[in-house]
Formats: structure tokens, C-alpha cells, sequence
């Protein structure tokens, strides 16, 4: 944590408020559908003018926010589109993803990643609940960013984290890692780590592939 609050300091003001917008979002202290003026941006994240103003064009670009006539500058609504975009996104990147991460990911990396997901069905299944969404959400998260990173490809970590902001709003909005949820999702990952613990590929990406789907129909159908 205070290595985080060191590099947040250090970081251009532009990058800041990116950064600042982002969390305050994914906070819900700025609301997806909102309509947000630069001087409320100012007032919310304490930084000058001049890097809000910076910061909108990197905004409308990545699509978290939209400039509607008359009205003003509104934040990236949770809807259908988004739903469907979002998802078609991950599935599209993250299955050929898991097809390489599968061929070339040390077997000691798969383990760890496998004893995490053990470790939470554990937990949840001896109905220990103190943070087990948290964690479970943590587990979930990395096991996503490893096959992605291990790519080692700038552009497409930086596309998927983009993704991840809006598949984080769908979540907040619809379909939140609750506790019935868990053992599911943790489920759904054993089978994926299962086959490429094998260094089956196609099995690996088929199994990524239903278990985006499953997120994709949890979300539509609310």
C-alpha cells in the first residue's frame, strides 16, 4: 500500500487524474450515467484545471465518458451494448490468450495459481465469509492478469486493463462476485487451470471461453 501511494505521488498530474477518475469510479463516488462538469471533476479530485482538462480527451477516447449536446459530459453508462462489447472483447483476446499461456507458462506458476483457487473453495465451502468475496475477487483478478501479462505485449495489457475498468462497472452494477458465486467462478477457473496444467490448449481456451460466457449470461439476464 505505500508502495502504491509513493508511485500515485510521483506519477504526471495527467496520469494522476486518470488514476483518481478511475478509482472514484470504480468507488461509485462517480456514478455510472452521471453527467459530471470539469469543475466538479476539480472539486471531486482535488487537482488543478489544467490536468482535468488534459484528462477528458483520454476519457471520451477510451470511451468512459461521452459528450452529449446541450447537456454536457455524462460517464459511461452500464447498458446492453456495453454488456455485449465488453464481454465479446474478453473472449476474443483472453481465449487465444490462455491457448499460448498454455503452451509456454511454468508448471510452478500454474500451481500457485491453482493453490490460490483451492485455498478459497476451502474457505468458502467451511462457510468462513470474513472476506472471502474480497479475496475470491483478488483470485480472480490475478489468474486474468497472469495469462494476459505473460503475453508480454504493452498494448494489449493496457487494452484489457482498459476493459477490465468497464467489465468492473457491469460487475458493480449487475453482477457483483457475490457469496453464492464463489465456488462457481472458482470452479469455472480449476477447469481452466486443469487442462493447462495439462498443456491442452484447445481445452484450456474452451473452458476460458465458457466461463466468460457464463459472466456474459449472469449479467444479461439482470
Amino acid at each position: 500500500m505505500a508502495d502504491a501511494r509513493i508511485a500515485r505521488k510521483s506519477m504526471p498530474l495527467r496520469e494522476k487524474a486518470y488514476a483518481d477518475f478511475t478509482d472514484r469510479l470504480l468507488a461509485r463516488e462517480i456514478k455510472p450515467g452521471q453527467f459530471i462538469t470539469q469543475r466538479e471533476l476539480v472539486e471531486i479530485s482535488g487537482l488543478p484545471l489544467g490536468a482535468i482538462r488534459e484528462l477528458i480527451p483520454r476519457l471520451e477516447a477510451e470511451g468512459l465518458i461521452v459528450t452529449v449536446p446541450q447537456r454536457g459530459m455524462q460517464v459511461a453508462n452500464v447498458d446492453l451494448d456495453l454488456i455485449r462489447n465488453a464481454f465479446q472483447f474478453r473472449l476474443f483476446l483472453e481465449r487465444e490468450a490462455t491457448a499460448l499461456f498454455t503452451q509456454r507458462a511454468d508448471i510452478a506458476l500454474i500451481d500457485d495459481l491453482r493453490r490460490d483457487h483451492d485455498l478459497i473453495i476451502e474457505r468458502a465451502a467451511s462457510g468462513q465469509k470474513d472476506r472471502l468475496v474480497a479475496d475470491a475477487q483478488a483470485v480472480d483478478q490475478r489468474l486474468h492478469e497472469t495469462i494476459i501479462d505473460h503475453l508480454g505485449n504493452d498494448i494489449i495489457a493496457k487494452a484489457y486493463r482498459l476493459n477490465w475498468i468497464k467489465i468492473r462497472l457491469i460487475r458493480q452494477n449487475e453482477t457483483r462476485l457475490y457469496e453464492d458465486l464463489v465456488i462457481p467462478v472458482m470452479e469455472d477457473h480449476i477447469a481452466i487451470l486443469h487442462a493447462i496444467a495439462l498443456r491442452d490448449s484447445e481445452a484450456a481456451a474452451e473452458a476460458m471461453g465458457r466461463h466468460i460466457n457464463n459472466a456474459r449470461h449472469r449479467a444479461m439476464e439482470i
